[in-house]
């Protein structure tokens, strides 16, 4: 007998099963995921930060209305961030910092001095940064529990091992149907929710729906062994040219590339040049010696062609919703987005968390008829 549900949510990552939680109070959610864990791919792959700069000032309301509830389920632990440059950098640093004040982050440009006392063995080239004491590392795998064990609790069904074969739109709704190791399924829904990340295109097209330009963007992580060890309270550290960032974890360093390369939809992995180009980058801005690389891994971090998130309903295709595109941000807006996506999803109020938050400038409509 096929199952019915009022909503079929494509991924379960950190942005189909926050949906879900958001969405199982009013709504019967059906969460289908390919993979045999929730979470595999870029959920899982997180660097695993709350920062208030990152994705730029359209991003920051987002990443401001989900701060608080980030804090109060107790997945933020203080961090402190702070992006550095060189002489030939101090323009950009002062914009930067001007632009996130108005916006309403709580950021302050700092001079050499300062920085010394921050990073230690910082190269004397560094004399100007900006700092940002709000940064926070995020508990990702405790956040991703807590919005699947929330929707589950209230109904919701996750079915894993279930790689979506076909999807038709008929009788006002979606008939569903899968297969993988876990055997064939099949389920109807009134909406269907396309939160594939890195496959949302591919999904949509596999609905009829034409497709919004979602491009997975390789990003590139190591962990490496240093000395000194990194202090437990290094801050998160970027370089204003976006080349590489680290921060501390467990007594090792995590560091970044800051790579954006163009990739597929797949099971992601680091380039030999992405890794020797991080490590170099590194070696310039402070004098550590490394002592050992003990792990490296990739994700995908999937855009528009706008760097904006997609939330709303699919403009020409009936009952497909998009909730995708989050590029590097999508863990830290989790809370917010995944309100206003409800919201959206099912006609309901705004409240405080979301009130502020302008829905059009991440609905599919603004990408228009050229597509």
């Amino acid at each position: 007998m096929t199952e019915t549900f009022d909503i079929a949510i494509i991924g379960a990552g950190m942005a189909g099963s926050s949906l879900a939680a958001e969405c199982a109070h009013h709504a019967r959610v059906l969460l289908i995921e390919a993979e045999d864990t929730p979470g595999y791919h870029t959920t899982g792959r997180s660097a695993a930060f709350w920062h208030e700069t990152i994705g730029g000032p359209q991003i920051y309301p987002l990443t401001a209305a989900s701060g608080d509830w980030l804090a109060e389920h107790g997945f933020l632990s203080p961090r402190g961030g702070l992006h550095i440059g060189r002489k030939d950098h101090r323009a950009v640093a002062e914009s930067f910092v001007a632009e996130f004040q108005a916006a309403g982050a709580r950021i302050e440009l700092i001079g050499r001095e300062r920085l010394e006392r921050i990073v230690p063995g910082l190269r004397p080239e560094w004399i100007i940064g900006a700092w940002e004491p709000e940064c926070a590392d995020i508990d990702v795998a405790a956040m991703h529990q807590h919005y699947l064990a929330a929707a589950r609790k209230v109904g919701s069904v996750l079915r894993v091992r279930a790689r979506l074969d076909g999807v038709e739109r008929e009788g006002g709704a979606w008939s569903l149907a899968w297969s993988g190791a876990a055997g064939p399924g099949e389920a109807r829904a009134a909406l269907l929710v396309n939160a594939a990340g890195a496959w949302a295109d591919g999904v949509a097209q596999l609905a009829g729906a034409a497709p919004l330009g979602v491009q997975p963007l390789r990003r590139s992580m190591v962990q490496l062994r240093v000395d000194p060890v990194p202090p437990d309270d290094l801050p998160l550290t970027l370089s204003f040219d976006e080349d590489f960032y680290f921060r501390p974890q467990g007594g090792r360093l995590w560091l970044s590339p800051h790579d954006e390369t163009p990739d597929v939809a797949r099971d992601a992995a680091p380039e030999e040049l992405d890794i020797a180009m991080a490590i170099d980058r590194m070696e310039q801005a402070v004098d550590w010696k490394v002592l050992a690389l003990e792990r490296r891994w990739a994700g995908l971090r999937s855009f528009a062609s706008d760097r904006l998130p997609i939330y709303g309903f699919d403009a020409r295709c009936e009952g497909l919703f998009w909730f995708a595109g989050q590029g590097g941000f999508g863990i830290q807006t989790a809370p917010a987005a995944a309100r206003l996506g409800a919201q959206l999803l099912l006609g309901l109020p705004r409240d405080a968390m979301t009130e502020a938050l302008d829905a059009a400038c991440y609905s599919p409509a603004r990408f228009g008829s050229h597509l």
